[in-house]
């Protein structure tokens, strides 16, 4: 997806609203862990030395990492406050070069970010790279980004606290179905007819993914894609052909490349599950 500012996180599919019910929290609860996970987030990065590594994502140090965030926070309150239908007119901020200023900017932003979510209807239009174009959508995704790049804070500091199970919980949802499934309008996705679960054990939630095969010409850049994928779905009524399981602040680190696998749990047909893990074993930030 091209033409829209770096600081935003893309994901290339479309998300499934019915699907994500049983994971989904209260609005109120999304800006809560908006706010909780920015404010670890700053705390942690203010004695973090500005050069230190993010070891989960190798090209960035934790100048970089408060940078982005702060940008990533000025977008999405620019959106939701102007109820914008399209990104054309939003001009980025420019990131101070000083650690103290960039630290006080990000302060500044953070808060108008949980202010105009505060303020606007979830159900309100605004734009985003999803299929749904809601308030409401930046404000869960938003809470999701608070998580992990606090997670990323955590890890460029050696000081890793745990995650909130029942928004990790969502976040698992949210990575399989937004961040790495999902079909755009111009493509279509082919099932196989081969399953994979994936239980949160702590929370008792379970994801069903279908895995297939994804085909289209993205018209932004005229590359054509034909490549597995794989796509959130109901319980199919079948028996999973495998088993991911785990924590679900576990599987939710993982599926973010944040952690490795010590924790994951495989069951099943062990080719399916290698087919699943082609399809999700690439990094976002």
């Amino acid at each position: 997806m091209k033409g829209v500012p770096r600081v935003i996180l893309f994901a290339r599919g479309a998300q499934s609203p019915s699907l994500f019910a049983m994971t989904r929290l209260s609005d109120a609860d999304y800006r809560d862990h908006l706010r909780t996970e920015s404010a670890r987030f700053r705390s942690v990065l203010t004695s973090t030395d500005p050069a230190a590594r993010v070891p989960s994502c190798p090209e960035w140090n934790a100048s970089d990492l408060l940078g982005h965030l702060t940008g990533v926070h000025d977008f999405w309150t620019w959106i939701v406050a102007n109820r914008a239908s399209s990104p054309d007119g939003y001009v980025e901020i420019e990131i101070p070069e000083a650690y103290d200023a960039r630290l006080a900017l990000f302060d500044e932003r953070s808060a108008a970010l949980a202010a105009a979510l505060e303020t606007a209807d979830p159900k309100e239009h605004a734009w985003s790279w999803s299929v749904e174009q809601t308030v409401g959508f930046t404000l869960r995704r938003q809470s999701h980004e608070a998580l992990i790049h606090r997670l990323d804070a955590e890890l460029a500091a050696g000081d890793v606290t745990e995650l909130d199970a029942r928004l990790a919980a969502d976040g698992v949802q949210e990575a399989l179905d937004i961040m790495f499934g999902g079909t755009p309008s111009w493509g279509s996705f082919t099932g196989s007819g081969q399953f994979v679960r994936v239980d949160s054990i702590d929370t008792d939630h379970h994801v069903w993914v279908e895995l297939g095969r994804f085909t289209g010409t993205d018209p932004d850049d005229g590359v054509t894609h034909d490549e597995d994928d794989i796509h959130v779905v109901d319980d199919p009524g079948s028996e999973p052909d495998a088993v991911v399981s785990g924590t679900a602040a576990d599987l939710d680190a993982w599926l973010w490349k944040r952690a490795d696998d010590t924790g994951i749990t495989v069951a099943g047909e062990r080719a399916v599950h290698d087919r699943f893990l082609s399809c999700v074993n690439h990094p976002i930030d």
